[in-house]
């Protein structure tokens, strides 16, 4: 697939869709060989990865099920469930960490962009091999305790969790906007 029509058909496939198989190490590795090919202004590397697969799966759901009863001991019964099974249907889940340097001339604003740019190749990488995948985030993203548990460091946060898996069921096509509502040109006063 050239890289114009990947970009077209560039798409979320909801983690749930996603199973077995998953990428091998090799295949991972040329996924995250063309993610780190994003702006990094002052060349920082302001990120890292935290790969998430087999049993370790399982694990984290369990934490995150555990977590979520320590806010909440009110939590139903149901939402324990889903978060148990949070991690549990891509094979591969890839936690992008923004690694950031403080009191840089780069602002950590766009040290975070170049993060963000991570993770959006890493989904194009995915699907330009033939996978599925899922930027995803939610409330663990941004706990502290489950941020800890993932080895997430002072001036680090998660920026997502890209889950990455075959594709069992097509996500159907959503309408995208239409750009040229989008684009307006400046005119100097």
């Amino acid at each position: 697939m050239d890289s114009y029509t990947t970009l077209l058909q560039r798409h979320s496939t909801p983690s749930r869709q996603l199973g077995l198989p998953g990428p091998d190490d090799a295949q991972l590795m040329q996924m995250l060989a063309a993610a780190v090919h994003v702006p990094d202004h002052g060349r920082l590397v302001p990120w890292r990865f935290v790969r998430i697969h087999g049993p370790a799966r399982q694990a984290l759901g369990a934490a995150l099920a555990a977590r979520l009863q320590e806010r909440d001991a009110a939590a139903a019964a149901d939402k324990l469930a889903k978060e148990r099974a949070r991690f549990d249907h891509a094979p591969c889940i890839v936690a992008v960490i923004a690694h950031l340097t403080p009191g840089h001339k780069v602002p950590e604003s766009e040290q975070i962009q170049s993060g963000s740019c991570v993770c959006f190749s890493l989904l194009l990488a995915a699907q330009a091999l033939g996978f599925g995948g899922q930027w995803l985030t939610g409330w663990a993203a941004y706990d502290p305790v489950i941020a800890r548990l993932l080895g997430v460091g002072e001036h680090e946060q998660v920026l997502g969790f890209i889950h990455i898996g075959t594709i069992l069921t097509p996500a159907p096509e959503r309408p995208r906007p239409d750009p040229r509502a989008l684009l307006t040109d400046w005119q100097p006063p």
